[in-house]
Formats: C-alpha cells, sequence, structure tokens
C-alpha cells in the first residue's frame, strides 16, 4: 500500500486513483457539486484554491490544492519505483 502526498500533509493510496482532473471546466464543477450532495466529497485543500480532482475506485472525489500535473508525477514515480 503506497500513500501518494496530495498536498499540505494529506495522502491517499494511490492504488485506489482512478482519475486526476483539473477543476476549471462546468462538467467537473458539477461532479464537485453531485459527489457533496451525495456525502462523497473530501476537501483536503486546507482553505486553498482547488487545483485538482481525485477520482477514486469507490466514487469519493478528493479537492487537492495541488496541481493535477503535479500529482500525476508522483503517481508515476511511485509507479516506476515498483
Amino acid at each position: 500500500m503506497k500513500l501518494l502526498n496530495i498536498g499540505f500533509g494529506n495522502s491517499v493510496v494511490s492504488s485506489k486513483i482512478v482519475a486526476i482532473l483539473t477543476p476549471g471546466s462546468a462538467p467537473m464543477k458539477r461532479l464537485k457539486d453531485d459527489a457533496k450532495a451525495a456525502g462523497r466529497l473530501v476537501d483536503a485543500t486546507q482553505g486553498r484554491k482547488t487545483r485538482s480532482i481525485l477520482i477514486t475506485d469507490s466514487n469519493h472525489v478528493i479537492l487537492s490544492g495541488v496541481q493535477a500535473e503535479t500529482i500525476s508525477m508522483r503517481v508515476n514515480t511511485d509507479n516506476q519505483d515498483k
């Protein structure tokens, strides 16, 4: 079980991540709102601007204050270490 740093002292299990998305588009805002209404939203931004959205295999939506490209590079680095 590898933990992935998603910023500001927060981590998720990297094998559970299905997608890493940027939050700018209207469908991503709807995804965030729907997850909040369903109780599946985890806000890990620590009060900062949302810079990436992570989708997990349990259909939870995680908001992060770290750029999607940075998280993607961290996931790729973890996968190369295996």
